[in-house]
């Protein structure tokens, strides 16, 4: 008997009785509903995350639980300025997606070159199911997490990035993902980024509000750097205060690839982001960045996890918080180091900015290392401003107010600095000013 042939009862029952009416009426083909199917019986069995787990043990999901569950299942029509959730001055691939579903309208695709794909998965279905079967829900484990179980589920559409072997795609692809006051207040959204070897490419995925009311946004983001490929992904959230957003990244990747992830976070009531890499060659170079921004009663929580399963690669990680009223930030980020991936070197770093006496950080990096020839390092530090530095710039005739400002900036700086492309780099500099104004005064 599987979980969908029992009775719904309890908080999950929302959820089953949801599934049965979307599965019924869903016409896809047999491996993706034995998928979906897979992921319901997991997310049975396994249910919501408690304070009682460990990797959950400061992130309280409550809040999420208690929102009625009504799957975006099909396109809200609404009108939406996609001006004000674009980033000016980009230029190449963009989808854009309305409550998980694909606006044609509102996204642009040029002209690409040869093999080169970038769709939503249900078009991919037709002409690109091959490499969908292949990669779709092969990474993101749904035995380990409810959420991940429940977005695997709850497959329908989402973004497709193809790059075949020895292609570069020049310009960045911007996936971006609006969420309405519409009837539903649930979308589970799915990506897929396939770099086959010597490929290149830059993503980058958005998540915006368009509108006052609470959303819970359910991310799976799986990427694939194969062989010698390069991956670039960025990663930004800012949903309205009232709403919850919880992500996955899980990348795998082979031989003498290289990938960098920077995730920004400057929304949402409750943020959870998990951030999974898995090195399965030898010469691999993987690089984390992260930045949240949160005041009020924001929790944001950063859990990554490298994983060295191969000799001779490298993980570096770098994890600035800013965190003003009653906000709190986590950060737990684990280095794995198997016994046979001897010659890794790896390094952790998180460090956070209390702007308020009210704000707090969690922080729990950790080591687990099975070979005895690797460099592995991890650092944490939590604090204030430095008040020397304050000092010195009132010194040079800048009011405390704006030296707090500068010194805060620059510290978020040394990260948003990391990302290569330009266009998202100046919006984020022009939005941490401005929120900056707001928390430094909170």
């Amino acid at each position: 008997m599987t979980a969908t042939d029992q009775k719904p009862s309890g908080e999950l029952g929302a959820y089953l009785s949801a599934f049965e009416e979307f599965s019924g009426t869903n016409k896809v083909p047999t491996w993706l509903s034995d998928l979906q199917r897979n992921g319901i019986t997991h997310f049975t069995e396994l249910g919501f995350p408690t304070l009682k787990q460990e990797e959950w043990v400061f992130t309280n999901v409550k809040p999420i639980q208690e929102l009625s569950f009504i799957p975006a299942t099909a396109p809200f029509a609404t009108s939406i300025e996609i001006e004000k959730f674009a980033f000016k001055g980009l230029t190449g691939p963009r989808l854009v997606f309305v409550d998980g579903h694909l606006s044609h309208a509102l996204s642009e695709i040029p002209e690409l070159p040869k093999g080169i794909v970038v769709s939503n998965i249900a078009s991919a279905m037709e002409g690109h199911a091959d490499l969908l079967e292949k990669h779709l829900g092969h990474y993101a484990k749904t035995d380990e997490s409810g959420f991940s179980a429940l977005n695997t589920a709850f497959i329908q559409d989402g973004a497709f990035v193809y790059v075949p072997k020895g292609k570069v795609l020049e310009e960045p692809v911007h996936l971006l993902f609006i969420s309405t006051d519409g009837d539903t207040n649930t979308a589970n959204l799915r990506s897929l980024i396939v770099a086959e070897p010597t490929a290149q490419c830059k993503v980058i995925e958005s998540y915006y509000s368009a509108g006052d009311q609470a959303v819970f946004t359910n991310v799976v983001t799986e990427v694939v750097v194969d062989e010698s490929a390069r991956v670039e992904h960025t990663k930004f959230q800012e949903l309205n205060h009232e709403s919850f957003h919880v992500a996955t990244i899980q990348a795998q990747l082979a031989k003498s690839s290289h990938f960098t992830s920077h995730s920004i976070s400057t929304g949402g009531r409750i943020a959870r982001n998990n951030i999974n890499m898995v090195m399965n060659g030898e010469g691999i170079e993987c690089v984390l960045n992260g930045l949240y921004l949160v005041g009020g009663k924001q929790v944001v929580d950063h859990h990554t996890l490298a994983d060295h399963a191969m000799p001779h690669c490298d993980s570096h990680e770098f994890y600035h918080g800013i965190l003003g009223g009653n906000s709190r930030g986590v950060f737990n980020g684990k280095i794995y180091v198997r016994e046979d991936a001897q010659k890794t070197d790896a390094k952790q770093s998180s460090r956070a900015l209390l702007l308020s006496d009210k704000a707090t950080v969690n922080s729990k990096p950790q080591l687990e290392i099975y070979a005895d020839d690797v460099k592995c390092t991890h650092g944490a530090t939590v604090g204030q401003l430095n008040n020397e530095a304050v000092f010195y710039c009132r010194s040079r005739g800048i009011d405390e107010t704006n030296a707090r400002r500068m010194l805060t900036h620059a510290f978020a700086s040394e990260v948003i600095d990391r990302i290569s492309i330009e266009p998202v780099r100046e919006h984020l500099e022009a939005l941490i000013w401005d929120r900056l104004e707001h928390l430094i005064e909170d």
